[in-house]
C-alpha cells in the first residue's frame, strides 16, 4: 500500500533529505521512511509539498504535462494594476518560453497565515499586495519569475494547494499522513 504525506515546508529549508552544509532539510521534520517529494519547492518559499513512495502519483504531481493545479499565495511588490494581473492571467514570457494561463485573484492576507521568521522586507513607502496564483505546470521559480516579469516582485510565496490537497491547518514543520 502507498505512503503519502503532506507537509508545510517552513521558509529556508530544502526539498531534499540529503544533507547540504548547514541548512534543514525535510529529514529535519520528516521522520517516515522511503517517501520523497512530488516535485519541489524554493528553498525561500513555504507551503505545501506531497510526498509519497507511490512513483506514479510523484509523475503527475510534478510533470507539468498532467496539468495538476498548483496554488499558491504571492505578497508582491507595489500594486499590480488590470493590465498586469491580465498578462499573468493569460500567460507570461520567460526566457524559457511562454507560461500557460494562470487563474490570478487581488486578495487580502489570510487570517489563518502564520508570521515568517524572519518578517518580510518592508519600505516606507512602496505597498504590498496579496495574489493568489494557480498555474498548472511547476517550472523552476516560476511565480516568482511570472510576477517580475510584470513589474511586481514576489517578497513571500506560500504554496496552499497541489491538485486536490491543501494546507488544511497544517502549520510550518508539521505533517499529515494520507494513505
Amino acid at each position: 500500500m502507498a505512503r503519502t504525506l503532506l507537509f508545510n515546508k517552513p521558509f529556508q529549508v530544502l526539498s531534499q533529505f540529503s544533507p547540504s552544509g548547514d541548512k534543514r532539510t525535510l529529514g529535519d521534520y520528516i521522520d517516515v521512511a522511503g517517501v520523497y517529494p512530488a516535485g519541489r519547492l524554493d528553498f525561500d518559499s513555504e507551503g505545501l509539498m506531497v510526498l509519497t513512495d507511490d512513483g506514479a502519483l510523484q509523475a503527475r504531481i510534478s510533470n507539468p504535462r498532467y496539468r495538476q493545479a498548483k496554488t499558491y499565495l504571492a505578497q508582491v511588490e507595489g500594486s499590480p494594476d488590470t493590465g498586469a494581473l491580465r498578462a499573468l492571467s493569460s500567460g507570461v514570457n520567460l526566457k524559457d518560453g511562454p507560461t500557460r494561463p494562470a487563474k490570478v485573484l487581488q486578495v487580502d492576507e489570510p487570517a489563518w497565515l502564520w508570521q515568517r521568521d524572519p518578517p518580510i522586507r518592508v519600505r516606507k513607502n512602496i505597498p504590498t499586495q496579496w495574489l493568489q496564483i494557480e498555474i498548472q505546470e511547476g517550472r523552476n521559480r516560476q511565480v516568482r519569475r511570472m510576477t517580475a516579469a510584470v513589474g511586481h516582485a514576489t517578497l513571500r510565496l506560500v504554496r496552499t494547494e497541489i491538485s486536490d490537497w491543501a494546507l488544511d491547518g497544517l502549520l510550518p514543520g508539521e505533517y499529515r499522513m494520507l494513505a
